[in-house]
């Protein structure tokens, strides 16, 4: 394969790694990936199902909920692809063109998962210190507007990461190290000087996912200070349980994120394979967990999907 220096030619042609020094392995781990996808996708895709054909379930809280699936949807169906093409056809190759495409729709609903996440959380915010204007603050109009928003944002914040990628030179190995294209991965590989696609990678991190983290943070801040303010007991409780599926699905999301953060900034010690498999669980941790997390924990969402799933059958 010969080295251009062109790096934005349509023949510019990437190579995408599974697990670095498990490759004799891959058909055996396709296996667990193979059925995260599954359950990821299946779950996501029951959990839209049900409140869109659920006329009691079409309320802010599940239409954040059903954002929450789609964004995870396209976060499994963005690395599907490459990944098993990888463990159960060794398919290596990626263009130039088609790897930007795939480091985009990562990143954006990435992006939109974190942003989906500040919302769900200013939803608990007003249901529990302002629930006598819920109704009127929440409106079907609104909540299309920020998803709209949220939508619009990850465009405007990705768009200039995507478009200075186009501008750099590859012409040294093109073996990227993950089982899809990673943006701090291509930039690595560049011949040409890549501070400014550096820096604006971290910018667009520190804009989203960690303002929306300060911002989630201090909208619980104010709810527990609203909650232990009530007097009852059993009110206190009824009130807290209803942040318990939003706080998980927030742990699943930034645990991993901020774990890989660590592993590629300090953990150059470790095996190739760590950086890998922590790279996949963080994208693939969050589609899976965050139906199983909402189905056991909100009654309503697990009495919808018990009526799809056995229709003739009791009520859980």
């Amino acid at each position: 394969m010969s080295y251009s220096p062109n790096g934005t030619s349509s023949s510019l042609i990437f190579l995408l790694t599974g697990v670095p020094g498990l490759e004799s392995a891959h058909t055996w781990i396709s296996i667990p990936f193979c059925c995260l996808y599954l359950t990821a996708l299946s779950g996501n895709g029951l959990i839209l199902f049900v409140i869109i054909t659920e006329s009691n379930l079409h309320e802010p809280m599940y239409y954040f909920l059903s954002m929450l699936s789609t964004t995870d949807l396209g976060l499994c169906i963005s690395t599907l692809v490459t990944m098993l093409g990888i463990f159960w056809f060794n398919t290596r190759e990626i263009g130039f063109n088609a790897c930007v495409s795939q480091t985009f729709f990562i990143q954006l609903f990435t992006v939109m998962e974190s942003s989906v996440l500040l919302a769900m959380a200013f939803d608990r915010f007003v249901a529990i210190c302002n629930p006598l204007r819920y109704a009127t603050i929440l409106t079907d109009s609104r909540i299309l507007k920020v998803w709209l928003m949220i939508l619009f944002r990850g465009t405007i914040i990705l768009m200039p990461l995507i478009l200075l990628l186009k501008r750099l030179s590859f012409c040294r190995s093109r073996v990227l190290h993950h089982s899809y294209c990673f943006h701090p991965d291509i930039i690595q590989l560049s011949c040409s000087d890549n501070k400014i696609n550096s820096v604006l990678g971290l910018t667009a991190l520190i804009i989203t996912a960690g303002v929306d983290s300060i911002f989630i943070l201090l909208s619980y801040v104010l709810i527990i200070r609203t909650v232990l303010s009530i007097a009852s007991p059993e009110e206190r409780h009824k009130a807290f349980s209803t942040c318990i599926s939003h706080i998980g699905a927030v742990a699943i999301f930034y645990i991993p994120l901020i774990s890989l953060c660590f592993v590629h900034r300090f953990g150059k010690w470790a095996p190739p394979y760590v950086h890998t498999l922590m790279a996949n669980v963080y994208l693939l941790i969050p589609p899976v967990m965050n139906p199983i997390i909402y189905s056991v924990k909100t009654k309503q969402i697990r009495k919808a999907i018990h009526k799809v799933l056995f229709p003739k059958g009791s009520q859980v």
